[in-house]
């Protein structure tokens, strides 16, 4: 049934020829040629067709309609003379008898053309989102998002997935990130926090005899905004398996996964099962990042004893880490650029030189490499015109910029990038443990909840200094797609006893876990199975199947990269009386 309509404005074809016809939508364009005949373009939310004004009185119906406005037409369809193959409606035209306003658009200006929004300036876009909504380009993100939901959905209940849903007012844990906190009005001085994610919960249904659970997850994490991250809020595939292992959470998403990116992504290039995996030190080392994107060919090579003593300070004495391109036909100042960007993303500054035709070493730090330059030819492995990317530093600093110039120099440099294609990988071995930056104490790496490598014995050889903390593995993974981390997951550490010396080691005891997590801890000691679980970004699988490079794209109503709510004002200030109700008293000055 068809409200309001006999047809949808993306529908009529040759074959409906003289049928009489009613469509509904919005008054794109109006091409006016001479006094009583015009060109009317009318788009509903599935396409669009061209009206045809004829007679005097179909004029006056819209000579003072604004466009955007929703009117009704009814009319007959008829064979267009002048056809348009680039439209699915393109052959034919409908011949109004009647034209009703139905919601009258009260400006005669726009903030964009719609049909150009994406060229329009941001603010505009997210303040005027319902209006960017309209422009078909952004509205098919929205519907591939809601078809690639149902499809994850569809495909996780094949294999048993039961969907559950957690709280969202829930306690504050501490999961990484900030929390968004809610106060509770019957309990002063206490706070609600909305959940980073579903972690407690999903791992509780796993002691409560649920086999495998699955969520379309939102999650609300108080932090900064990125190309690949919104800020406040973001949903991901979250999912736990009971008595599983690292392999069976593997299997599951290869299997999931594959099929989505090749029925709706963009490219129909993607790895195939098993992604390949690696090592996170290795990582590390070879691509100067975690989340590697493996269509770039380069890597990263440690010069460090070749280049040491060479006389440049800044590089001297330090981690150096290289990365060649045989072949680079970058001119001076695309070179400059490509560094300079470099530095404004690590806050470090890159260098380079290169090997020239006559095999001279040339250019940018050369002239202090003449001592080594036979022993950096034959580790680079150099040939005549390759160019050389130099990165310098403490060991995690050096690894990041030689990561960050290894991204640039692959999407620079022709033929180091197949940039239409899906490659996955999974990230494996994370250390378990790290030295804080603000602290200089121990701490988690990446998720508390993880099972170290090894298990309780690991902990205990750490205990009695038989072997460093920051040696220990966890056994923790990512799943990452062309550059992009999806998803981060582990096989749960599900046994009081190893969960408590695993707190231990960051200076948190058994009273500090029991306050921290008391509803873990007490159902891990009725008996927990073992357990696993990942959680991809539903936004950031989005993203990548739509090739968009901003996730504010593929989402309905995103918030700017100040998590400000533009188009409804979000956050605002409220009433002295609803502060009063949840006794609170605001301390400072009030933002304008």
């Amino acid at each position: 049934m068809m409200q309001m309509r006999t047809h949808t404005c993306n529908e009529l074809r040759l074959g409906d020829v003289g049928k009489q016809v009613k469509l509904v939508g919005w008054m794109e364009n109006v091409r006016t040629v001479g006094s009583n005949f015009a060109f009317v373009v009318l788009r509903d939310f599935y396409g669009t067709t061209q009206i045809v004004i004829e007679t005097e009185d179909m004029m006056a119906a819209i000579r003072d309609v604004n466009k955007e406005s929703t009117i009704s037409v009814e009319g007959v369809v008829r064979e267009r003379s002048s056809k348009n193959p680039k439209q699915p409606t393109g052959e034919i035209e409908v011949v109004p008898s009647k034209i009703e306003v139905l919601g009258r658009c009260r400006y005669n200006s726009l903030p964009f053309e719609i049909n150009r929004s994406r060229e329009a300036d941001e603010t505009a876009r997210l303040k005027y989102r319902y209006l960017d909504l309209r422009n078909p380009a952004v509205k098919n993100n929205i519907i591939l998002r809601c078809q690639v939901i149902a499809a994850i959905r569809a495909a996780m209940m094949e294999r048993g997935f039961l969907e559950i849903t957690t709280p969202i007012l829930t306690a504050s844990s501490p999961e990484g990130a900030r929390d968004y906190l809610v106060p509770a009005r019957k309990h002063p001085g206490k706070f609600y926090a909305l959940p980073q994610a579903p972690q407690q919960f999903k791992q509780l249904l796993m002691t409560s005899g649920f086999d495998r659970y699955f969520q379309i997850a939102p999650c609300f994490r108080d932090e900064d905004a990125r190309g690949d991250r919104s800020p406040g809020e973001f949903y991901q595939l979250d999912m736990e398996m009971a008595f599983a292992t690292q392999d069976d959470v593997f299997a599951v998403l290869e299997d999931v996964l594959p099929p989505i990116f090749a029925k709706y992504g963009t490219y129909d290039i993607a790895s195939s099962a098993p992604f390949r995996r690696i090592a996170y030190n290795d990582a590390m080392e070879t691509y100067g990042s975690d989340k590697p994107d493996l269509r770039i060919d380069l890597v990263c090579q440690d010069i460090s004893e070749t280049v040491k003593g060479c006389g440049f300070e800044p590089i001297d004495g330090q981690v150096v880490k290289a990365v060649v391109v045989k072949d680079c036909k970058l001119a001076r100042k695309a070179i400059d650029k490509l560094c300079a960007d470099v530095e404004v993303q690590t806050a470090n500054k890159p260098f380079w030189f290169k090997l020239d035709d006559s095999g001279e070493l040339s250019g940018g730090i050369a002239k202090f490499l003449g001592g080594c330059k036979g022993a950096l030819v034959e580790q680079l492995g150099l040939v005549p015109g390759a160019f050389v990317g130099v990165a310098a530093g403490k060991k995690e600093l050096a690894q990041k910029t030689a990561g960050v110039l290894r991204n640039k120099l692959g999407a620079a440099c022709e033929g180091h990038m197949d940039a239409e294609r899906y490659e996955f990988c999974w990230i494996v071995d994370f250390p378990m443990y790290e030295i804080g930056e603000e602290s200089g104490e121990l701490e988690f790496c990446h998720n508390p909840f993880s099972m170290p490598s090894g298990g309780l014995e690991t902990l205990l050889k750490a205990e009695r200094g038989e072997i460093d903390p920051l040696s220990i593995y966890a056994d923790q993974y990512d799943l990452v797609c062309n550059g992009v981390e999806l998803s981060s997951g582990a096989v749960r550490n599900h046994d009081p006893e190893i969960m408590i010396k695993a707190f231990e080691m960051v200076g948190l005891g058994e009273e500090d876990v029991k306050k921290k997590f008391p509803a873990m801890y007490n159902a891990f000691c009725y008996g927990a199975p073992p357990h696993a679980g990942i959680a991809p970004g539903v936004d950031r699988i989005v993203m990548l199947l739509a090739g968009e490079s901003s996730i504010r794209e593929i989402i309905p109503f995103p918030m700017n990269k100040n998590a400000q709510d533009l188009m409804m004002g979000a956050p605002s200030t409220v009433e002295q009386k609803q502060l009063d109700e949840l006794h609170i008293a605001f301390v400072g000055e009030l933002e304008e």
